[in-house]
């Protein structure tokens, strides 16, 4: 079986960031459940120029005690040069995502459990 790479788009349709952290948390769960390796989450850069809301959320989530299960590391789309091979040699299907995420300040990637 193929290892999947779950893309969760967390700033469709300009959500709160409560809802945003809803669907982060329902998305990675549900593609943990798909036996994927991998999500990539488009969470935005915030129309301010200096990071938004929501993906400054995003990091105190995914450390957060409720994600322990479900999210084994992350990194983002800005130090994503730092730990590619690292996430490649764990889901070598992020490959195929890796000019979408490199330096992309809207993005994370997580490995999943």
């Amino acid at each position: 079986m193929a290892v999947k790479v779950k893309e969760i788009n967390i700033e469709r349709g300009m959500p709160t960031v409560d809802t945003a952290m809803r669907n982060l948390v329902n998305g990675l769960t549900t593609a943990k459940m798909q036996g994927c390796r991998a999500a990539v989450v488009i969470h935005g850069w915030g129309s301010s120029g200096t990071g938004g809301k929501i993906k400054a959320a995003v990091k105190g989530k995914l450390n957060s005690p409720e994600l322990k299960g479900v999210v084994r590391d992350f990194v983002s789309g800005a130090e994503w040069y730092n730990k590619k091979k690292e996430f490649f040699d764990v889901c070598p299907q992020l490959r195929e995502f890796n000019r979408d995420i490199d330096g992309n300040k809207g993005i994370t990637v997580v490995l999943l459990r």
